[in-house]
């Protein structure tokens, strides 16, 4: 896809504040002084097989690309392509429903969508939502000093290829849909008040691609400790059995020449930092003399974050794993 839309002309229109051209979560524009609109879109096959929580992770996925921004949630719009062949309506049903849940959850409302007829299932929504121009957080404004959080443990996408291959229990399914299905918001409204240096919601590239972005885009170089990562139940086994997604390959393939990773770090740690997530966690980039009570606060409201690393001057590499 960057590929491709490097072929295109770039917009300049003086109310697109973030356009196609940079790597962010949403697109923004200007509708007047104080307010600007956050766009965004995401739809994708099933993960899970319970129709009802596959709406509700889909939903909670894209409605987080408006909490990365610092944005508010407003409306929304549901994506959906079904199979023409002997699927009961009812599975299509199940997931409308678990996604309108998810969307009302985020104190927003669907006002209508698209369906097509494809031989493959599939189904997301693109997000509309709000925020003060003067206040929008992107992935590209880390400074040397801060300090990186992630708002969620790290494996979904062994976990979720496990799934596939029927090598996951019960009770580890119920943990990473409840892990996925969780919306983003009392971090991302909390990171607006503390007025966060960068933020952005990690996904299919991963910890390690997402981070590469933030680092990119904010000319640092961001440190990441790998003792301090948050991990789902059984994270690392399923990556000894070789449970490991296509888009982690593609991940580290991309990335090979872009990150140090200490060789003191394990091949399974290292893994799971390129594991594509589905509904990740928010990595948010908070100055570190307002570090400890942004997470102390973040606990108070029944929140969770891990401190995961820092952000230093530019060295050698974007990125280091130590």
């Amino acid at each position: 896809m960057a590929d491709a839309l490097k072929q295109l002309p770039q917009s300049n229109h003086p109310d697109l504040l973030i356009g196609f051209n940079k790597a962010d979560d949403a697109g923004v524009f200007r509708i007047n002084d104080r307010q600007a609109l956050v766009q965004t879109l995401d739809f994708f096959p099933p993960i899970v097989d319970d129709p009802y929580h596959f709406g509700r992770i889909a939903a909670a996925n894209a409605l987080s690309d408006v909490y990365a921004m610092g944005g508010k949630p407003l409306t929304a719009l549901n994506i959906v392509a079904f199979p023409d062949c002997d699927l009961p309506v009812k599975y299509l049903t199940e997931i409308l429903r678990g996604g309108m849940e998810k969307v009302e959850e985020a104190g927003a409302v669907i006002v209508g969508g698209h369906s097509i007829k494809d031989e493959e299932l599939k189904y997301g929504i693109s997000v509309t939502g709000i925020v003060d121009p003067d206040r929008i957080i992107s992935n590209s404004g880390a400074r040397a000093g801060d300090r990186l959080f992630l708002t969620k443990p790290l494996g979904t996408g062994l976990i979720t290829t496990g799934i596939k291959r029927n090598v996951v229990p019960d009770d580890l399914v119920e943990i990473v849909v409840k892990t996925m299905a969780a919306l983003n918001r009392p971090a991302a409204e909390l990171m607006i008040r503390f007025r966060a240096h960068a933020a952005t919601d990690i996904t299919g590239y991963g910890l390690l691609g997402h981070a590469h972005e933030m680092a990119n885009g904010s000319g640092v170089t961001i440190m990441i400790e790998s003792q301090r990562l948050p991990l789902l139940p059984r994270a690392l086994e399923l990556a000894e059995a070789g449970m490991i997604p296509g888009g982690a390959v593609a991940n580290r393939d991309f990335l090979k020449d872009k990150v140090f990773i200490s060789e003191l770090v394990s091949e399974n740690t290292v893994r799971v930092l390129f594991d594509p997530q589905t509904s990740g966690g928010l990595l948010i980039a908070i100055d570190g003399e307002q570090a400890d009570e942004f997470e102390k606060e973040l606990k108070a409201q029944g929140g969770e974050s891990w401190m995961i690393g820092t952000v230093e001057t530019p060295g050698d590499y974007p990125l280091i794993v130590r």
